[in-house]
């Protein structure tokens, strides 16, 4: 299932809990080199995830030159956003288009974050879902520029308060866009201490319309945390995603790599196995337990024909293959139409 048509499942009121579709967050993990992106997708692809996501940016558009960093300078010394930027803003419309016919052939969705005007418009050709970034959930003109092309929006919600959630799910909705709110911590990385994954109950909670997911930037671990993310009701799921975590660079020491995909299918595998069905019912391997673990009305004494049947002649034990103790009302008063033993299992042929 792709992601456009996870906005169509939801409407169609699928489980609370489904498995999540997974967007392989690459960002600039390519390091300007095609080659590189081209790695990605097949590591993406091979680990089991539905979508690898680009970032489309240029340095002057997206920071001014004093932009100070955000993130954990002992993993990624750059104190300049600008100048961080500007090492991995040379891919731009022509290497995305070769990096959508890669996906394709692949097998995996193609998706960039836009963060400016022009690539905003050039992806429209490229993708059916559009990401916002947590860092644009205020700039106002730019959603709705991004709004008018039409496309499900996924929506992260970093760093804001719920009031500004609000705001930006009314604008949105003003437009007709389908919508996802992504929970996310803008913590690079996100200690677990400070994940909240709770938060994601708190958007299932007061934007029941919308489908909620989770961008991590916890450390990649067993994989857990996103596995609680979907237990949680988050339906999408985007980690940061490289070939290798021992890269220096921000995306990098934070992000999982293939190995961390497939634990990641794992334990989902595993996690649905359990969790099975969502409607209640009986099912075919409980059967044989229905029958002998249940009990039936059962003899507490010989009970002569003709004996009007009062409480004190009967008990109830297993089997129950026969009157079963629902109907212990129903026996009482009535007579024994032949002898029956004691410990004998009752049946509606024994009464009348």
């Amino acid at each position: 299932m792709n992601l456009s048509d996870y906005f169509t499942t939801f409407r169609t009121g699928d489980p609370a809990i489904v498995r999540p579709n997974l967007i392989a967050e690459a960002g600039v993990n390519h390091e300007g080199e095609i080659d590189l992106a081209k790695r990605l997708i097949d590591e993406a692809r091979e680990g089991g995830a539905q979508a690898i996501k680009f970032q489309t940016y240029k340095a002057e558009t997206l920071a001014s030159r004093h932009s100070p960093a955000y993130w954990d300078t002992s993993k990624e010394p750059t104190t300049s956003q600008y100048e961080l930027f500007k090492k991995h803003d040379s891919f731009w419309k022509n290497e995305f288009e070769a990096l959508k016919k890669y996906c394709d052939s692949a097998g995996i969705d193609f998706m960039s974050t836009p963060f400016d005007l022009e690539s905003a418009d050039f992806l429209n050709d490229l993708m059916e879902v559009y990401k916002i970034s947590s860092s644009d959930l205020t700039n106002a003109p730019f959603i709705d520029h991004i709004c008018a092309f039409g496309k499900p929006v996924i929506l992260s919600t970093g760093a804001s308060y719920l009031w500004e959630v609000q705001r930006v799910v009314e604008q949105i909705a003003g437009h007709g866009n389908d919508l996802c709110l992504m929970h996310c911590v803008l913590n690079y990385p996100t200690p677990d201490e400070n994940a909240h994954l709770g938060m994601i109950a708190d958007l299932k909670k007061h934007f029941p319309d919308h489908v909620i997911g989770y961008s991590d930037h916890t450390l990649p671990g067993d994989m857990q945390n996103l596995i609680t993310a979907n237990l949680l009701g988050g339906r999408i799921i985007e980690k940061h995603f490289t070939f290798d975590k021992s890269l220096p660079g921000n995306d990098h020491y934070h992000a999982m790599d293939k190995d961390d995909l497939k634990v990641f299918q794992q334990k989902l595998d595993q996690l649905y196995t359990v969790l099975g069905s969502f409607e209640k019912n009986l099912i075919p391997s409980e059967e044989i337990s229905r029958q002998n673990a249940r009990r039936s009305l059962v003899a507490a004494r010989d009970i002569p024909k003709g004996t009007v049947i009062t409480a004190a002649d009967l008990t109830w034990k297993r089997p129950a293959s026969g009157i079963s103790p629902v109907h212990y009302a129903d026996v009482i008063g009535k007579k024994a139409v032949s002898d029956i033993k004691a410990d004998d299992v009752m049946m509606w042929g024994m009464v009348g």
